[in-house]
């Protein structure tokens, strides 16, 4: 199963956004993000949540607990 950090490159390569538009959402800088990406750091539970919005899925899709996107 796929970790968080595995699933935000997946949904960045699938959406047609960037790590700087996602970071601009979360009103973080863009250098944060891309620890969260390269696994350096990793979201508090409000960030998680903010990422899980932006993107449209689930957290536990997001964090890699589950492989179905819908978030219920």
């Amino acid at each position: 199963m796929a970790n968080f950090q595995e699933r935000l490159k997946s949904l960045k390569n699938e959406s047609s956004t960037s790590y700087q538009e996602l970071a601009e959402y979360l009103g973080i800088s863009l250098r944060a993000v891309q620890h969260y990406a390269s696994g350096a750091r990793t979201p508090d539970l409000e960030g998680l949540i903010k990422i899980a919005d932006f993107y449209e899925v689930s957290i536990d899709y997001l964090v890699g607990r589950s492989d179905e996107r819908e978030r219920r």
